[in-house]
């Protein structure tokens, strides 16, 4: 197996001078600080921990861009600007039916082609899934960098987010229903949307859990919230790129499944 090869910068064209992909490249590169220490406080790892990556990936839409109107949208964040989601199957054992970004586990055969090719091991397990689970075409990923390992105490998995642009966009759906049940390019706009912004929570006893939540409405019909450790990934980026626009931290709702 060989690596995929993401773009290179000289190939990015005119996608390079897109404000957000500027602005996406600096978080990448350390240029702007990620704050996850309130995140790393809260849920410690484990010295067990099996290693993960997640493939976060912007671009541009096709031809379903944000049609949603609201005060204080950043203006680095256009209309067409979108971040790549799945919805995690229903019969799963873990995370069934949670919206997530394309990733998994870091397997043997990524650490053999990262000790081979140099690539960090993130970048190849990121973008190996991706591909797997949603079929897009790797050489139109531009890799930017990687983010803050982060725990996942829930599956005990150590998650590396890696940061990609999408130069060249190509059809994306479910390759195997039995891991994914949606694969949907969503407007960052619409998630920035403060009336589509929320806190979910999940009760366990006397213990109450709340992350961010995002609604989606997808043009198809398609409605799905995102909640849990995508929302805190995506709410932490949104915060330090300074594009969160103030939304109801109160408003309550709960998460998914938790329903009381």
């Amino acid at each position: 197996m060989s690596a995929p090869e993401p773009v290179q910068p000289e190939q990015a064209g005119l996608d390079a001078q897109h404000p957000a992909h500027q602005a996406l490249a600096a978080l990448a590169e350390g240029g702007v600080e990620f704050d996850v220490q309130a995140l790393l406080r809260s849920a410690p790892a484990s010295p067990l921990s099996k290693e993960a990556a997640v493939l976060i990936l912007f671009g541009v839409l096709d031809n379903s861009p944000s049609t949603g109107e609201f005060d204080g949208c950043p203006d680095n964040v256009s209309a067409d600007l979108d971040v790549l989601l799945l919805v995690r199957a229903a019969t799963l054992r873990s995370h069934a039916g949670q919206p997530a970004f394309p990733g998994g586990k870091i397997d043997p055969e990524d650490y053999a082609l990262a000790e081979t090719t140099g690539e960090p091991v993130a970048y190849i397990a990121a973008l190996r899934e991706a591909v797997e689970e949603t079929g897009l075409d790797p050489a139109g990923v531009q890799i930017l960098g990687q983010l803050h390992t982060l725990p996942l105490p829930i599956s005990n998995f150590m998650v590396t987010p890696v940061i990609g642009w999408w130069n060249s966009p190509v059809p994306v759906e479910v390759v195997d229903h039995n891991e994914s049940a949606l694969i949907a390019r969503v407007p960052v706009r619409d998630l920035l949307n403060p009336a589509n912004r929320h806190t979910a929570y999940v009760k366990r006893g006397r213990t109450s859990h709340r992350t961010p939540a995002f609604e989606v409405r997808m043009p198809g019909g398609e409605e799905f919230t995102v909640w849990g450790f995508t929302a805190i990934l995506l709410d932490r980026i949104f915060d330090s790129l300074g594009w969160t626009v103030p939304w109801d931290k109160k408003k309550m709702c709960p998460a998914p499944g938790y329903e009381e």
